[in-house]
């Protein structure tokens, strides 16, 4: 048996996704598993290094996961030879700064998005990449969720016809932390310290749009902060200064239309925290995180507008439920996968600083149509991969 083993420094561990989505669930979920296996000789296992900011932090999630080592010294980790891939999962306004000092060392980098807080920023961490050699990945997760797996295999099948428009609904109440205790950091409320749902979420749905219903041409999206003040995690009140909502409006390349509402100030009334609805000349499917449903031509209903009596039909009936045709991963953990065998195979990935540089485009975009209260063009970048 040939193993690779593979030292990865994760930077941000201490916070909400870096701890559950990326080390509990995908690395170390991965040596749990015994590694990626290539084949029935040939495995990659991960080696992560624990790094962050509070010690305290460290040692109690160093201690669940077996002793993983770890420090407070990022330049020390970097200097090391035992570790080839650096990860970030830091808050935004830390990103940045840190990829570059990792590039510097010669590490590949995999990082969250947004890559940066503005795109010229990003277009220079992907310019640094290419030209120091080292291999790069952005986190597009939901590209790898099932509802959304199974949506990409409708489109491939022609369920849909043409595609000709999409929605999206995004988002859930996040308590205020005065009388229920907040669910999601501080700093995601900050315009200061890197926090926005534009900036956050419209890279998302760039990958989104982008990979599964067509390239983003222009943006029309109007932002709010509906909830002016929060607490804090020690229950000390702020000023909220990002944008908390963000409606927006894509056109698509092909001439599609796409809508999401992307909300932490929504309370839940359909199938899933996220939904996308796709319609078609000759079918709609809704996806949420998991599940997908479609109703094709032939099977769709007739109704007739009449508010003055109840209406005959059951608009849930109809809908079939898209069976389950493969089994479904953690989507992080995939993608993490994927990328631990481009590093030890040079197999192809192309999900790479480019594409991070884009979703930080489309949110620069929409946050410039907010302020002009227009359509702004969304001009290519370049080539994928």
């Amino acid at each position: 048996m040939t193993t690779h083993t593979v030292g990865v420094i994760m930077n941000g561990v201490t916070g909400r996704m870096g701890l559950n989505q990326h080390l509990r669930r995908s690395l170390y979920a991965i040596m749990q598993e015994g590694g990626v296996k290539l084949s029935d000789n040939e495995t990659i296992m991960p080696r992560p290094l624990l790094v962050g900011r509070n010690r305290a932090k460290l040692e109690a999630i160093s201690a669940e996961f077996d002793g993983l080592p770890w420090t407070t010294d990022l330049g020390h980790a970097l200097a090391s030879p035992d570790y080839s891939i650096y990860f970030d999962a830091q808050t935004t306004d830390r990103r940045a700064a840190a990829v570059r000092q990792a590039i510097a060392a010669g590490k590949h980098v995999y990082c969250e998005k947004p890559v940066a807080s503005d795109l010229e920023t990003a277009l220079d961490l992907d310019r640094l990449a290419k030209k120091a050699g080292v291999k790069h990945g952005v986190v597009q997760d939901k590209l790898w969720l099932p509802g959304l797996l199974k949506l990409q295999t409708l489109r491939d099948l022609g369920f849909f016809g043409r595609i000709l428009s999409v929605r999206g609904e995004f988002g859930y109440w996040v308590f205020e932390g005065d009388t229920v205790p907040a669910q999601r950091p501080s700093w995601n409320y900050r315009k200061e310290d890197g926090g926005g749902i534009i900036i956050d979420m419209l890279c998302h749905w760039r990958y989104v749009l982008d990979n599964l219903f067509g390239a983003v041409r222009a943006v029309s999206c109007t932002g709010a902060t509906h909830i002016p003040e929060r607490r804090d995690e020690s229950g000390k009140p702020y000023h909220c200064t990002a944008d908390d909502s963000a409606y927006a409006t894509f056109e698509l390349e092909g001439g599609i239309v796409a809508h999401f509402n992307s909300s932490w100030c929504v309370r839940v009334r359909r199938d899933d925290l996220l939904t996308i609805q796709v319609d078609g000349t000759k079918g709609s499917a809704v996806a949420g995180l998991r599940h997908c449903w479609m109703q094709h031509y032939g099977g769709t209903p007739r109704p007739v507008w009449n508010p003055d009596i109840e209406s005959p039909l059951n608009y849930f009936d109809g809908w079939q439920k898209v069976p389950e045709q493969d089994t479904f991963d953690n989507a992080f953990k995939r993608q993490w996968e994927l990328f631990l065998r481009h590093v030890v195979k040079d197999e192809p990935f192309r999900w790479g600083l480019m594409e991070g540089a884009k979703g930080v485009q489309l949110a620069e975009k929409g946050l410039e149509s907010w302020r002009a209260r227009r359509w702004v063009e969304v001009p290519e970048l370049g080539v994928r991969g």
